[in-house]
Parts: C-alpha cells; sequence; structure tokens
C-alpha cells in the first residue's frame, strides 16, 4: 500500500481522465492520495475531489508565487474551507526565490498566516521551498511543535536534519530516481525512514524512466523503489512505512 502525500490532480490537465488518474494509482497499490491546492481555484477543486473519492484527502493553502495577490477576505475563505472534513492540511505553501525574487517580504508574511492556520486548527503544513533554504529555516526556527513536510525537499542531508528538528517530515519525489541527482539520493540515505514520505508532486516531476512525461500518482511506487534501492531495505518496509507515516501524520485512520 502507497501514499502519495503532494499530488496536483485538481488541476485542468487531469480534468478529462481524472477517474481513470484514480483507478490506475489503486491497480499500483497507490490507494491513498492526497490532493493539493495552492490558489482558489484549485484549493476549490481538491475540496471537491476528495468529497467524491474515498481515501483521497485535500489540502489547502496559497502558493508563495501567488502571495503577493493574497488578502485578509483570501484568508478568511481558506479557513472555512480548513473547518472542511475532506481538508487535512495547510497548504501548499511557503518561500519561493526561484519565481519571485521580489516578493519574499510578502511571501513571508503570508507563509506565516498559514503557520498560525495550521497551529490553530492541529492541521500539519505542505511546505514548499525553492532557493531559499537558509530563509526558510530561520522563518521556521521561532515556532514550537511544527507539524508538516518539506515538500519535494531540494537541500542537502544536514539540513534535512534541522529541518527534521523542528518537528518535519521530508518527502521525496521524482527527482530521487533521477540518474544524475545525487542531492536526493543522498537525502533518501541519510533520513530514517521514520521521518520520510513519497510523492509525484503531479503532473510534475515525472520518476526515471518517465521524466519530461506528465507524472500521475501511480508513478509514486517508483519514487519507493528507488528509496528501498538506495537503502538496501525491501520495496514493502518502504511503502509500508511511509504510509504509516503519513496516516499518522494527517491523523488518518488505515
Amino acid at each position: 500500500m502507497l501514499f502519495d502525500t503532494h499530488s496536483h490532480i485538481n488541476t485542468d490537465v487531469f480534468e478529462e481522465e481524472l477517474e481513470e488518474v484514480i483507478k490506475r494509482a489503486h491497480k499500483e497499490g497507490v490507494l491513498h492520495m492526497m490532493v493539493i491546492g495552492f490558489d482558489h481555484e484549485t484549493n476549490e477543486r481538491a475540496i471537491d475531489i476528495a468529497s467524491k473519492y474515498p481515501n483521497v484527502y485535500a489540502s489547502v493553502g496559497f502558493h508563495p508565487t501567488i502571495a503577493h495577490e493574497v488578502t485578509n477576505a483570501d484568508f478568511k475563505l481558506l479557513e472555512e474551507q480548513l473547518e472542511s472534513e475532506y481538508v487535512v492540511a495547510v497548504g501548499e505553501c511557503g518561500l519561493d526565490l526561484h519565481w519571485n525574487k521580489d516578493t519574499l517580504e510578502k511571501q513571508v508574511e503570508v507563509f506565516k498566516k498559514q503557520i498560525d492556520l495550521s497551529k490553530k486548527l492541529n492541521k500539519p503544513l505542505i511546505i514548499h521551498m525553492r532557493d531559499v533554504t537558509e530563509v526558510m529555516y530561520e522563518t521556521l526556527a521561532p515556532y514550537e511543535s511544527l507539524c508538516g513536510i518539506m515538500h519535494s525537499f531540494p537541500s542537502s542531508p544536514e539540513m534535512a536534519d534541522r529541518f527534521i528538528k523542528l518537528g518535519l517530515h521530508i518527502s521525496l519525489g521524482g527527482p530521487v530516481t533521477f540518474k544524475n541527482a545525487k542531492t536526493p539520493k543522498e537525502v533518501a540515505k541519510h533520513v530514517a525512514l521514520d521521518h520520510l514520505l513519497i510523492e509525484t508532486d503531479s503532473p510534475y516531476l515525472s520518476p526515471h524512466p518517465f521524466r519530461g512525461k506528465r507524472n500521475e500518482p501511480m508513478r509514486v511506487k517508483l519514487v519507493a523503489e528507488e528509496i528501498a534501492r538506495l537503502k538496501n531495505i525491501g520495496f514493502e518496509e518502504v511503502a509500508s512505512k511511509t504510509t504509516e507515516n503519513a496516516l499518522f501524520l494527517f491523523g488518518l485512520k488505515e
């Protein structure tokens, strides 16, 4: 049994074949899927999908690349959505200096508000971090008892340890399977299985040998297989433990 902890099957590219995508995932043993919202449209769609399919769950939030557009009214709606029985996490939220280098102050403000919602509602964070590792750590470090996921973790084993000490899990996706992706492979070997999760980030970051093609939840199996190879342990152990970790983190039952 596998748990894809980060997918965007709520985007337009899946609209015409959503049910087939979910069926293909089930066929590969992916029985749990998290659908991640990042703006108004995808937040609403994530909740709608989660309400229709068993073992599919929603997370809602504001991506850092739209932080400069987010208003107080937007946060009022977000808090209402977070009260939904189908929503189990806050995000995708975080910091990104790859696409938006001049909005960091606003990104931090919007991110901190979502951290506050996470703590208020006791729902874990789905954290996006790109080209901003040290600032991310400095933003998170003052908080006590954090709960959440460093999604598609892009940094070093040493930084993984620092985020884990803050209470966060490390999630790995397609890049861990790329032939020349040295750092994700080092992270996979280094981080204890107790702190690892797996994901696809579909439709992005499709794992080898499908790199460059549209990703989907069924391919999280390839991520688990590569982690098992790197750790020299059985696939079933990786599948079972990462699923157990996710169920616990999101407060879900088997």
